[in-house]
């Protein structure tokens, strides 16, 4: 009988290895390491996003990507409805573009329909990423296009920089605002080095960022732009609750390890390449995309879910070891993928380690499915 959510991660937590994924982190620790972190630094607490700590680190992140300005948001979920719902009033056409993986079409319970009245039409090939042939042949009129750098739902793929220039200039000819959804930008951008962030998102007219994602802070996000756009967006945090009593410690989570966690960006990469060209050696094992873009990947098995889900379970009991966190139907019948995800964890197991644990599933899988 397949195990519950909840009996999974009590399996998880027992495990003293993690190969793929994040062990659990202490809270407590953390929010003491935001507090020691903001003492330290001499840094006072906001009044409804109004303060030094949060309008310097707005205004560094903002630099960094090249945009006139930039605000803080608690999510990137709101964060990018209200980029959305900005750029369609300006038009006056409340309907945009996005592939069809898009976070906000898939994880977001359609919010941008609910709370907007916003209406999306979806572009291209659900196997790539969107291309400037998919905006030109665009029969509907949309307001703006939400570009997911990487897209994660693929396997972490991107545009080469050639497609993205064009895309960029296919947005502007139309009069499309071209808005990015970087949740994962910092990884992204290892991969059109040596280009910088700013460079990358002078194509587009806003930008969406994670400091959660790649960056490990409790959460939050940023939304950057031009002036008029990010005092716009100020208007609607507050109207989206979002303009909290105090937001400083999200924000300090965030700045204290930004530039140390950016640093890492390279060899994580770099590591997400050497991983998964040992892992393709597996038998019953292929890597998508070949070879990783970012530091992320999908491995696909040949196997179904659930055998692979019983296998996973079996290592943790007898090993003590959790090889991946889920497993989703592949394309082909009889076949899954799980995604992984390289950063400190990943960065310092040696393949030698991190291989056979793979090897190991995917057999006891098959010889369940036999």
């Amino acid at each position: 009988m397949p195990r519950t959510p909840e009996e999974q991660d009590a399996l998880r937590k027992r495990c003293h290895t993690i190969v793929a994924g994040a062990a659990d982190a202490d809270p407590g620790a953390e929010l003491i390491r935001v507090g020691e972190w903001c003492r330290d630094h001499g840094w006072q607490p906001d009044r409804y996003g109004d303060g030094a700590l949060i309008g310097a680190f707005e205004t560094k992140v903002a630099a960094l990507l090249g945009k006139d300005a930039g605000v803080f948001m608690p999510s990137g979920t709101m964060a990018q409805q209200i980029a959305l719902r900005i750029w369609c009033e300006q038009a006056g056409l409340p309907q945009f573009a996005m592939h069809a993986t898009s976070h906000l079409e898939l994880h977001e319970f359609r919010g941008y329909s609910r709370l907007h009245r916003l209406d999306a039409v979806i572009l291209g090939p659900r196997e790539r990423p969107t291309l400037a042939a998919d905006l030109a042949g665009c029969a509907e009129r949309v307001a703006a296009l939400v570009v997911e750098l990487p897209a994660r739902e693929i396997g972490g793929q991107l545009p080469r920089w050639k497609e993205l220039c064009e895309l960029s200039d296919v947005a502007r000819a139309k009069g499309v605002k071209l808005h990015m959804d970087g949740a994962r930008l910092w990884e992204a951008r290892e991969a059109y080095a040596p280009r910088t962030f700013a460079e990358i998102c002078a194509l587009f007219d806003s930008v969406y960022v994670s400091f959660y994602k790649g960056i490990g802070g409790l959460a939050g996000a940023l939304l950057a732009g031009d002036a008029a756009l990010v005092a716009e967006a100020r208007v609607w945090r507050r109207r989206h609750g979002g303009t909290l009593p105090q937001l400083h410690p999200f924000v300090a989570s965030a700045a204290m390890r930004f530039d140390a966690q950016l640093a890492k960006m390279p060899a994580w990469r770099a590591r997400a390449a050497a991983l998964a060209e040992r892992l393709a050696q597996v038998p019953g094992v292929r890597v998508l995309p070949s070879p990783p873009q970012v530091n992320m990947f999908h491995l696909h098995v040949a196997a179904p879910p659930a055998a692979l889900a019983d296998a996973r379970d079996r290592i943790a009991e007898e090993d003590g070891v959790w090889v991946a966190p889920r497993f989703a139907p592949a394309q082909v019948a009889g076949t899954s993928f799980t995604e992984i995800y390289v950063g400190d964890g990943l960065l310092a197991a040696a393949d030698d380690v991190v291989v056979p644990w793979f090897a190991k599933l995917t057999a006891a899988a098959q010889g369940m499915a036999a």
